[in-house]
């Protein structure tokens, strides 16, 4: 029989082994207990038998005494108990600290007590103390209020490598000990419980006389003030009021323990929020270019901070306009391989040569620009200055564009391999690339078209290299029914690429296009639409149609915020060139220029791609934003917006308060907002109409922005929105099977919930475990969010250590707060997303908690809030 064991000599004991001559280490000692609350059940007459009166057993006398016998090597002198000037023991030269009442109050002979009010965790902290010649060290300081154990520490170090350490405990007491129980902060119109809980000490038992004090008027009290309690020795009592927060600002709570032996007091300065937030509610809308008119209400709540309502409508006759806003990021960027040499000026070349066509004056547009887009607010400027901005626009200057040009197209050329293809960089070994060669051909193309000169060789050279490209890949596939090598069984993305590279270049070639055709369901969405647009040119209806139909199954539009993009399948390959959404997107942008350019979903994909840049005037890259570009320039001459020619106008309650003429002259400087703030806000209901004379459309956008103090808040958001869950946290037995010690399958406990959900007026119970959840809805890609929950006052958090929370899919920061907690998101995704913490049900009351704030941290337009949610909290 194996019988299992082990030994070890940590178990055995030994004398404390020291050098001759020299003193050993020694305990130092206990003094008293810890909190009030561990003195609870101690015996008040062994204690005062002891000598140590209310302290309580877990340091007397007579611990200290067997503390210095167990300790041989300890001088008796150094380790003896001194009694200060006040009586309070001391040990080590550290006065142990008791806080006697003061005289008889007035009166019925009651004690009145020193009000304590200075709590800190902390009591000294000393960087850097020198010891004199006999190496000795005094600091002073007045000690905070607090009734409990405070650890005091000490590192020193001497000469050369000499260091050392010490600490001792004193303990701050009272033998009538009052502790007020209150929340961390109060919201306006809560009922909260205030609690005293009163513990004696005492030898006897004692009528203790507990009062309520509410200085101010922030806090109203709906019970008697003064209660008498009898309190048995060695025993504590607790005293309820109930109080109502009826305004902000700092509540001041003092509570009395009185007896004619020995009296408490304590004071505590409290925040107390106002009920309500700064709400923005917002609409977008757009007056077709076959309406005339445009309406819708809103509603200015009565209750209110009248200084903060601001009403902004920001109206747009174009929004592929701001596209001049992207052209100095493809300018100043630093490095030059052959798709960024190319986009560096042709994104330029195009927006000025529709600029141009115009006949608008550059130099003034580059001076005063408005904003074009009108889903952002404030001040165009200072927002601009927000964001990395440059210095220079090329666009607006003709010289510096045309020198751009002159220097691109000669790099460009120089670039070129032998063969008639391009690679990545130019060089001795260059390799040409079949995307990079159709990405360089297709971007001369357009140049030429916009009156750039091009050395017609190079073109040429390049279109060779393509058909000889494709004519090898068509003979693959043909190859493919005999697997004859080389072949291959699809037509894929690059060769729908080229396809239509080379139907712009007035080469067809019927047989790839059938196999297009024919693998056109594995073809990637992006590559749809180029091969889209090749059956455009070609004039092939009835296969276009059906190539449309294909990529509108992809299509989703969000009619409240008006606009429109391509869902991609979840297996994309977003690593790859045909991957990227935002390229998709504008493609498809450029097929609807083409077949349907004053179509709802051409505009809402116009304003879509807008809202998504990733830095406020460009996208991820210097390709993905020239193709946008690209495609805006597309759009812009399909549709007409360029030449707008209206007059528009905003009423309200049938009252015309505004009215600006916008033409191709004035595009980029006419006044694009209408703002009313203050008492120019009035409560109600109101109907905004935006009415147009002559053509074009008009995006337009409405925010109301008031300090909402209604009894219940309602939820808010356009881009952005929160819907705040709370669930009540209820155990469950559960078990599961674990590898026992010797490797048998036993039952084991786990921590097991189930939610039920808590609705407004909900009552719970102290003690309560709850998880809030917050769920975020966003209709675009967005970066550095934060979204801010307001607590109810009688919860406190469970986790209460701010730091990552990797629990959640959007890696956010959250930071703990006493009235709030938040999260920092970096990037938030197109989708709905959750995050959620836990509290506890404390304090009893009936509590509001104010909804969760979420905003862009850098774009003012871009908020949402959650409803307001009222529970009850009861012992």
């Amino acid at each position: 029989r194996h019988n299992p064991s082990h030994q070890t000599n940590l178990q055995r004991w030994f004398n404390n082994m020291t050098l001759p001559r020299t003193v050993g280490m020694g305990d130092l000692g206990m003094f008293g207990g810890s909190v009030a609350d561990d003195l609870d059940g101690l015996q008040q007459n062994k204690n005062a038998a002891e000598g140590f009166g209310g302290l309580g057993g877990a340091g007397g006398p007579r611990r200290m005494r067997s503390a210095m016998k167990s300790a041989p090597g300890a001088p008796q002198a150094d380790m003896a108990m001194e009694e200060s000037a006040g009586g309070a023991p001391m040990a080590n030269g550290v006065a142990f600290a008791a806080d006697k009442a003061g005289g008889a109050g007035p009166g019925a002979g009651l004690v009145e007590p020193s009000v304590r009010s200075n709590f800190a965790d902390t009591a000294l902290w000393v960087g850097l103390l020198t010891t004199d010649a006999t190496g000795k060290a005094q600091v002073s300081l007045k000690m905070p209020e607090n009734l409990t154990t405070w650890k005091v520490k000490v590192w020193g170090m001497g000469h050369g490598t000499k260091v050392g350490s010490g600490e001792v405990e004193v303990v701050t007491r009272k033998d009538l000990i009052l502790r007020l129980q209150a929340p961390r902060f109060f919201i306006q119109k809560d009922e909260v419980v205030l609690s005293a809980n009163v513990h004696n000490y005492l030898a006897e038992q004692k009528d203790v006389q507990v009062v309520l004090d509410l200085p101010g008027d922030n806090l109203v009290a709906m019970d008697p003030s003064a209660v008498t309690v009898t309190v048995p020795a060695n025993g504590e009592k607790r005293v309820d009021w109930r109080v109502k927060v009826v305004r902000e600002g700092i509540a001041t709570i003092r509570m009395k323990a009185l007896t004619d032996v020995e009296s408490d007091a304590m004071e505590m300065k409290l925040p107390c929020y106002v009920h309500g937030i700064l709400k923005t509610e917002a609409w977008a809308g757009t007056l077709r270019p076959d309406q005339q008119v445009s309406k819708l209400t809103i509603n200015v709540p009565e209750q209110r901070r009248i200084e903060q309502s601001v009403l902004e409508i920001r109206y747009s006759p174009s929004l592929a306009g701001a596209m001049v806003d992207a052209l100095p990021y493809l300018a100043e960027y630093p490095y030059g391989c052959t798709e960024q040499t190319l986009n560096r000026f042709l994104p330029s070349v195009i927006t000025q040569k529709i600029l141009l066509q115009m006949e608008l004056n550059l130099a003034e547009i580059r001076d005063k620009r408005t904003n074009l887009n009108a889903q952002e607010i404030g001040n165009d400027r200072e927002r601009a200055t927000q964001w990395k901005r440059f210095d220079r626009n090329p666009v607006f200057d003709e010289e510096e564009l045309d020198r751009m040009v002159k220097e691109g197209i000669k790099r460009l050329t120089n670039m070129q391999n032998p063969d008639g293809g391009w690679g990545w960089f130019s060089g001795r070994q260059g390799r040409s690339y079949p995307h990079t060669t159709a990405v360089v051909v297709h971007g001369l193309q357009i140049a030429k078209q916009n009156d750039v000169a091009i050395v017609p060789d190079v073109i040429n050279r390049g279109v060779a290299w393509l058909k000889r490209y494709q004519e090898q890949e068509v003979r693959e596939l043909l190859n493919a029914p005999n697997k004859v090598r080389p072949w291959k069984t699809r037509a894929d993305n690059i060769d729908a690429f080229i396809y239509m590279v080379l139907v712009d270049a007035g080469i067809n070639h019927d047989q790839m296009r059938d196999f297009l055709y024919r693998d056109r369901v594995d073809l990637a969405v992006y590559a749809k639409a180029m091969f889209a647009l090749a059956l455009e040119k070609q004039g092939a209806k009835e296969q276009l149609d059906m190539l449309v139909r294909n990529i509108e199954q992809f299509l989703v539009q969000d009619q409240e915020n008006e606009t429109a993009y391509l869902k991609l399948p979840v297996n994309q390959s977003w690593w790859n060139w045909y991957g990227s959404e935002t390229e998709a997107n504008a493609y498809y942008l450029k097929l609807l220029a083409r077949v349907k350019p004053k179509s709802v979903q051409a505009s809402r994909l116009v304003k879509y791609l807008l809202n998504n840049r990733k830095h406020a005037t460009y996208w991820r890259s210097t390709r993905d934003t020239a193709v946008c570009v690209e495609a805006f320039g597309d759009y812009l001459r399909a549709s007409g917006e360029t030449k707008p020619d209206m007059v528009v106008e905003v009423w309200m309650d049938g009252r015309k308060l505004k009215e600006v003429a916008i033409n191709q002259e004035n595009l980029f400087t006419y006044d694009n907002k209408f703002v009313l703030t203050g008492n120019g806000v009035e409560s109600g209901s109101h109907e905004i109409e935006i009415r147009r004379q002559g053509k074009g459309p008009v995006y337009f956008n409405t925010y109301l922005t008031n300090f909402t103090l209604e009894d219940q808040i309602t939820r808010a958001g356009l881009e952005v929105k929160v819907n705040r869950k709370y669930y009540k946290l209820v155990p469950i037995d559960k078990t599961i099977k674990a590898a026992g010690s010797r490797g048998q399958a036993v039952d084991q406990k786990v921590e097991k919930y189930e939610r039920e959900l808590i609705k407004n007026l909900d009552t719970l119970k102290s003690g309560d475990l709850v998880e809030i959840e917050l769920e975020i809805e966003s209709k675009n890609d967005y970066e550095y969010l934060i979204f801010e929950d307001r607590k109810a006052a009688g919860f406190e958090p469970v986790d209460v250590r701010s730091g990552y929370d990797y629990t959640s899919a959007l890696r956010s920061y959250r930071e703990m707060r006493d009235d709030r907690v938040s999260f920092f998101v970096r990037r938030l995704p197109r989708g709905r997303h959750s995050v959620s913490y836990r509290v506890r049900a404390e304090i009893p009351g009936k509590f509001s908690a104010l909804p969760t704030q979420g905003y862009a941290m850098y774009a003012p337009e871009l908020k949402g809030n959650s409803d307001e949610i009222k529970v009850k909290i009861v012992d």
